[in-house]
């Protein structure tokens, strides 16, 4: 194992009061040093990597100016915190990131004083910080007083309406707030809209040596104990009295665009803000992600997210891998399905890689479209697509389409528009946690009338799934797969349309029927080969769909059977519920039969692996076994199971 690096001055650091002590020189060895074990930390456990190096200076910086806990330091996103936990008390488990008992990847309240505010979706931090700057205004907490809030916001989260909202509120209510736009030209994925071209400008557009001459002017405007600080960074003042226009007419006094890897400009601009600010003041910062690093700085995603690595060459350590990824059998799909049909489009909002559809962008430029961070918006840029004819395919994680619930909602279903909903991360997805974690979407979806909500049981019914979905143009459709690797069963050249609200029967028993909803059917076949060994004999059967329901096979299943299970990787609410309410009207419980509903449990799980969280759930092939069990009254066999 390589060694870790050497960190006499962050060796020093305890906390941020630590880091006030320092100079500015050691500050900057302080910096360098913090780069170095984020890399080491990250290369042992994956991760966000490249989001945390281009704010390592940024990090720095700010605990050292500002204090910290009093003010309020709020991380946009928060994967970009991992030089943030190191410095705040959290570096002896900085290695244990995220998994299972560790630290969390993103912010946390539970976890520090230090992350007054959780986060993990993004553009919330402009909202928050100005309700901290009126809590603290209007006396709340006052042991210890609130102090400064303080917004760290990303270009790309910068494009969401979310934050212009934040921004307008803020410029009316004019409290104390401080914003700094961390502008590194990337999110996940290259930046996409006029707001990134706006900055740009900002920067690129006039030249330099005319700014540096526009800022001297700035100087004189300061204290005079800041203003040999402030001449060594004129560069970082030079735009006080150019640019920044957009910002100044939403309220907000602007300062920048500064270097923000230069702790000779960062520094006297924060202490100058912390000195002199009265209203919202946004500070434009220009940082370079993965910087310092070449692997994650050349890499396409700027070394985004990670697994584990080799530090010395930045070479991901590599697992074996038997079967494609859930994401890779569905873009792979609709690429096939889109060289046949000129009205398949493809959307996406910000997650190109992550949704599979920079494959579909390779082979369809024109076709495929990145909305930036802007759920709400791409789920009615594809609605307005679907109303003017086309085929839309809105391809959003299950926890990042909850953004755009109301859209969903008032813009697709209520006027039945044919939006294709493809539903990557569905259920547990591991090392992110309760942020990322795709448990509602059965539930919020399956209560909309005319939705169609189907689940892949595998990478095969993913296929038949997409063109299912390519061939349904009366109303919205979606349908939800899980992160990972795929089961491993045969993939069909081209995938089949099903019918409408039909499931199929997997195995066919007499003692205990297991509906499946969704990839956890091979987890019930698991449970039903222990359950025959057992002498018990059960039929499982895939329901396929959430809505409509599979009426026929579900009361088949009832009449024929003295137990019957519904499994899925989703809150109460969801399929599981749908069953058991036709249950009820059907009158089939006053006959004897014994239901039960496994679903997610009514609590948010915390990082650690996949099979490790579905333990947690109750959710693996033991457990269905041994609900099994206890529902046909086997309490002993149940208990030692268990």
């Amino acid at each position: 194992m390589t060694d870790r690096p050497k960190t006499p001055t962050l060796d020093r650091i305890e906390l941020p009061s630590d880091i006030r002590s320092l100079s500015d020189s050691d500050l900057r060895r302080l910096a360098d040093e913090l780069r170095a074990e984020t890399i080491s930390a990250v290369s042992a456990t994956g991760g966000h990597l490249g989001a945390g190096l281009g704010v390592v200076e940024l990090t720095v910086a700010l605990h050292a100016v500002f204090d910290t806990p009093r003010d309020r330091l709020i991380w946009d996103v928060s994967h970009q915190t991992y030089p943030h936990k190191i410095l705040t008390g959290r570096r002896d488990r900085i290695r244990t990131l995220r998994q299972k008992g560790g630290l969390s990847g993103f912010t946390k309240r539970s976890e520090s004083p230090y992350d007054p505010f959780g986060a993990a979706h993004s553009s919330t931090s402009i909202s928050a910080a100005l309700g901290f700057a009126v809590a603290r205004d209007l006396g709340g907490s006052p042991e210890p007083r609130l102090g400064d809030a303080i917004a760290v916001i990303g270009d790309g989260a910068m494009s969401a309406g979310m934050a212009f909202e934040a921004m307008n509120n803020a410029g009316d209510l004019n409290r104390r707030l401080i914003v700094i736009l961390n502008d590194n030209e990337m999110s996940i994925a290259p930046p996409v809209g006029a707001l990134s071209s706006y900055l740009s400008r900002l920067y690129s557009g006039a030249p330099f040596q005319e700014l540096k001459a526009a800022a001297k002017g700035a100087v004189s405007l300061l204290p005079e104990p800041f203003q040999e600080g402030a001449r060594r960074a004129k560069e970082a003042l030079m735009s006080v009295t150019v640019g920044g226009t957009l910002f100044e007419e939403l309220g907000l006094s602007y300062v920048g665009p500064i270097d923000g890897h230069d702790l000779d400009q960062l520094l006297p601009v924060l202490r100058t803000v912390r000195e002199r600010a009265t209203g919202p003041t946004l500070i434009h910062v220009i940082t370079t992600k993965g910087k310092g690093y070449a692997p994650a700085e050349t890499a396409r995603d700027r070394g985004h997210g990670v697994g584990k690595f080799d530090p010395v060459t930045g070479k991901a350590k590599k697992s074996a891998t038997n079967a494609p990824s859930y994401t890779n059998v569905f873009a792979r799909t609709l690429v096939d399905e889109a060289a046949s049909d000129e009205r398949i489009v493809a959307v996406t909002a910000a997650m190109p890689d992550g949704t599979g559809l920079n494959l579909f962008a390779e082979r369809y430029p024109s076709r495929c479209f990145d909305v930036g961070i802007a759920e709400q918006h791409g789920v009615t840029f594809s609605a307005g697509l679907a109303a003017g004819g086309m085929r839309p395919f809105c391809a959003i994680y299950s926890t990042f389409l909850q953004r755009g619930y109301d859209q969903v909602v008032h813009d697709v279903a209520l006027q039945r528009l044919p939006v294709r909903f493809a539903i990557d991360r569905a259920g547990l997805v591991g090392a992110d946690g309760a942020t990322h974690a795709g448990a509602f979407d059965i539930a919020y979806l399956s209560n909309l009338p005319g939705f169609v909500v189907m689940a892949a049981a595998d990478e095969a019914e993913l296929r038949h799934m997409v063109a299912t979905a390519v061939a349904h143009d009366d109303s919205p459709i979606a349908f939800r797969f899980p992160r990972g690797e795929a089961v491993g069963v045969e993939l069909p050249e081209r995938g089949e349309r099903l019918e409408i609200g039909k499931g199929r029967i997997v195995q066919q028993g007499a003692d205990v029927a297991i509906l499946s909803f969704g990839a956890r059917l091979k987890e019930v076949s698991r449970a039903a080969e222990s359950l025959s060994a057992r002498g018990i004999k059960p039929t499982v059967a895939d329901a396929r769909f959430a809505k409509p329901l599979d009426r026929d096979l579900i009361l088949r299943l009832a009449a024929g059977h003295e137990v019957l299970i519904t499994v899925e990787e989703g809150a109460l609410g969801g399929f599981g519920s749908h069953v058991a309410h036709l249950l009820a009207e059907e009158g089939v419980f006053d006959a004897g039969l014994k239901f039960r509903s496994m679903v997610l449990p009514d609590i948010f799980i915390d990082q650690a692996s996949q099979p490790d969280m579905y333990d947690v759930a109750r959710m693996n092939s033991g457990h269905i076994e041994v609900k099994a069990l206890e529902a046909l009254g086997i309490a002993d066999l149940a208990s030692r199971r268990a």
